[in-house]
């Protein structure tokens, strides 16, 4: 790491009160939600094109945007995922240029959540704990698990009892104090706020979140360099706690402050949220143009890793949208099953549920006229389908069986293959 400190401290995202770096979510003034501060101008006399691609392709590589004191000691090799040139899905939806950043390869457990949480437990060990945790719908469970395991931390993981099975094996076989609630994400989250106030305990999503939702924007990194610096004209992002969307669109503005990218270039890109129709507060508030979210008290879709009822950024996700023009749409679970089927069928990739939300909104957003077909599109894949395996357990072709005979092989040459969905 460089020897300069980049990161200068906490901000208040609604007043602007200042903070030093602590394990601190929110403003003591107005409880707004509060973000790391860095020195733009001491980066751009540090950082260089040149310089980050003799680095590792790993998320690292854009160390001073990231808010470490030291090098990561958690998830050294996470991120540096493919950006896939989707011919084919961009055929099916009838647009252009359609490119697909697959983070259901992330290195260790197979989703973005790797990205902040390595910057979550390296930030952890900064200050000194020994026990962190998290709340989650899946996704983060598995990672903080898997990273606290790594790295010789006690994890305690909170989690809604009807989470799917896949996930809460992924999560048990790290060795964590897994802890399933009696209801939904928000009420899970809330117990998990009470045991880090009461035990002083590091919860990634919680006391940490500043620095956690800062792995984010290694996303946006990467696209942006992957694509040759510069930045897509349309980007479609899964929403559950808002952050990511955000974060993606904050590292090409960073990327540009700091002189890697023409200047201009964060100001042409539309971001565009995708949930699931059964827990849609972010896009209902764009769809009616409320300021604020109205909060989903029951979740009830397939969809869980983006089932949160009350996001904590909902109110700065549905303003990013529309302030860049992009737009928010929901999508039934039928729907969700045939675009993860679609995706996988066009493009060779499986992704959960939270990737066939993200497919199908793109599709319903193209046939509205909202995302023109002729320009540019880059949708974000967040996890692996390997997770989710029983949202498409009915809906798959079943597998024929036959006899170990030519004749029995040759029996079905016969009939019509199954049409692509």
């Amino acid at each position: 790491m460089p020897a300069i400190d980049f990161a200068t401290g906490l901000k208040c995202k609604v007043c602007g009160k200042l903070y030093a770096k602590q394990p601190l979510n929110f403003c003591t003034d107005d409880f707004g939600p509060l973000e790391v501060v860095y020195d733009y101008e001491a980066i751009a006399a540090h950082i260089s094109r040149a310089k980050i691609e003799m680095r590792p392709f790993n998320m690292w590589r854009y160390r001073e945007l990231l808010p470490l004191d030291g090098e990561p000691t958690v998830g050294p090799q996470v991120g540096g995922t493919p950006l896939i040139k989707a011919d084919r899905l961009a055929d099916a939806l009838g647009v252009e240029r359609l490119w697909i950043k697959n983070d259901a390869v992330n290195f260790p457990t197979l989703s973005f959540k790797d990205r902040v949480v390595s910057v979550a437990l390296s930030k952890a060990r900064e200050f000194g704990f020994r026990t962190v945790g998290c709340a989650s719908t899946g996704n983060l469970a598995n990672s903080v698990a898997a990273n606290a395991a790594s790295s010789g931390l006690e994890a305690y993981i909170f989690v809604p009892h009807t989470l799917e099975r896949a996930k809460i094996l992924g999560t048990s076989i790290y060795g964590p104090k897994l802890i399933l609630v009696e209801g939904t994400y928000d009420q899970v989250n809330r117990l998990c706020s009470q045991v880090a106030l009461k035990y002083g305990w590091g919860m990634v999503n919680v006391n940490l979140r500043p620095f956690y939702a800062e792995g984010s924007k290694t996303v946006g990194f990467e696209i942006a360099e992957q694509l040759g610096w510069r930045t897509p004209s349309h980007v479609v992002s899964p929403m559950a706690g808002g952050s990511l969307i955000g974060k993606i669109h904050k590292a090409f503005h960073e990327l540009e402050q700091v002189g890697l990218i023409a200047p201009g270039s964060s100001a042409k890109v539309k971001m565009y949220g995708a949930q699931a129709t059964g827990c849609n507060p972010i896009t209902d508030a764009v769809k009616t143009g409320r300021e604020r979210h109205k909060p989903v008290k029951t979740p009830n879709t397939i969809c869980k890793s983006l089932a949160i009822g009350d996001p904590a950024d909902g109110y700065f996700a549905a303003k990013l949208i529309r302030d860049t023009g992009g737009w928010a749409e929901d999508v039934s679970d039928p729907e969700i099953v045939e675009c993860m089927q679609l995706l996988a069928r066009t493009e060779g990739i499986f992704a959960e549920t939270a990737g066939g939300v993200t497919v199908a909104v793109t599709r319903k957003l193209i046939e509205q006229g909202r995302i023109p077909r002729d320009e540019e599109i880059v949708l974000v894949i967040t996890g692996n389908g390997l997770k989710t395996q029983d949202a498409i357990a009915d809906s798959v072709e079943q597998p024929v069986t036959i006899k170990p005979s030519m004749d029995a092989f040759e029996s079905i040459l016969a009939e019509p293959a199954p049409a692509l969905a």
